[in-house]
């Protein structure tokens, strides 16, 4: 199955699915329980499960958590690549729809991913030895990424740069965020003594950095391809 675009991906959740939100490579979303009882939640996850067994999906990424279940779906290629299609957009909303029973309420404000960022002036030799050290299989690398099949961490990306001597910081974190927190996001990490690095890509992606110069992304994905 095909892969949709970021802009397909964003017109179905402007249209129909607004609990969920494109981050690097998955749709998230978060449900908020409302009641005291905490067993709701682990029901919501066992019919999402069964609903997604129904609809001949793979069981999605959950994480279950005190009062509050996150979602991550996406599509994995026979390369191990991970992309959003047409099959998840109708998981989430059947998904959805369990959550409305449930009488769960979605925060996907909350939604929240964290990736990995090297820069590489050549991602086939350094991707090996990073999948093998992260995921204990050097085969887990797919085009500039590397994935851990049992998700155990988070993904790790190579920002191709030309070849150049190794500088004070080649490590950074991306942080993707739901679109409409991403300007507060960034106003509190300016707050907290960050500064703006680079913002002309924004708001696909803002580079910030600490008071001592080390430098992190906020990203989203509006405006992306």
């Amino acid at each position: 199955m095909e892969a949709l675009t970021t802009p397909e991906v964003l017109s179905a959740i402007h249209d129909e699915l607004g609990d969920w939100r494109r981050l690097a490579q998955p749709l998230a979303a978060r449900y908020v329980t409302e009641g005291e009882d905490p067993t709701v939640a682990a029901s919501f996850v066992s019919a999402v499960a069964q609903v997604a067994a129904t609809a001949g999906h793979p069981v999605p990424e959950i994480r279950l958590g005190n009062g509050c279940v996150d979602l991550f779906l996406y599509t994995v290629d026979p390369a191990g690549g991970r992309w959003i299609t047409a099959k998840d957009l109708e998981l989430a909303r059947l998904i959805t729809g369990l959550a409305t029973k449930f009488l769960l309420r979605a925060a996907p404000a909350d939604v929240t991913q964290v990736e990995l960022a090297l820069d590489s002036a050549d991602h086939t030799a350094a991707g090996p030895f990073w999948a093998a050290l992260l995921t204990g299989d050097a085969a887990n690398t797919v085009h500039d990424s590397v994935f851990d099949p049992l998700n155990r961490l988070p993904a790790m990306w190579f920002q191709q740069t030309s070849p150049h001597e190794t500088p004070r910081q080649r490590w950074h974190l991306d942080v993707w965020l739901a679109p409409e927190v991403v300007e507060k996001r960034i106003a509190a990490a300016l707050a907290a003594g960050g500064t703006v690095v680079d913002d002309s890509e924004a708001p696909s992606y803002t580079v910030l950095a600490d008071p001592e110069g080390n430098k992190a992304c906020v990203a989203c994905a509006t405006g992306r391809g």
